[in-house]
């Protein structure tokens, strides 16, 4: 299977406070739908990038959420990638088990973001931070029109 990734332009958001986080959610809507997500799919990715980019402001304080645009055969897809400089997660495995909160959160935060997208990858190392990647498939086949234009 190959994935072909097409960035249109430069597509990131600086994550600093709240704001950025709804900056990131309204751009990944207008990617995702331009793509040919559905709209449940849509909902389900933004909800995942929301819990993500929070994580970011808590433990982190900054970061960044880039946007890449797949293609795969006849489907299109959109990758989110969260990263930040932070602290890092000291047993990921943990972290990705229901219920494992280290801010007294409910812990369902990274699992239910996994459980949210068609792909989920984590990779964190304390000290250095962490990279969670998410990505959302449209069901349609897309015809030859362009990708997305200039957001």
């Amino acid at each position: 299977m190959s994935v072909a990734s097409h960035p249109p332009t430069d597509l990131r958001v600086k994550i600093t406070s709240s704001l950025d986080i709804v900056t990131a959610r309204q751009l990944s809507r207008q990617l995702a739908v331009e793509l040919g997500l559905g709209e449940a799919d849509v909902t389900l990715l933004i909800a995942a990038l929301s819990e993500v980019a929070r994580n970011i402001l808590e433990h982190a304080r900054r970061g960044e959420i880039f946007f890449n645009i797949l293609e795969n055969g006849a489907h299109r897809g959109l990758q989110v990638i969260a990263r930040d400089e932070g602290p890092g997660i000291p047993d990921v495995h943990r972290a990705m088990q229901y219920g494992f909160s280290t801010s007294g959160g409910l812990g369902v935060g990274l699992p239910g973001a996994k459980w949210l997208v068609d792909e989920f990858a984590i990779d964190s190392t304390v000290g250095q931070g962490t990279r969670v990647t998410l990505c959302k498939w449209s069901k349609t086949a897309f015809a030859s029109a362009p990708l997305v234009a200039a957001v």
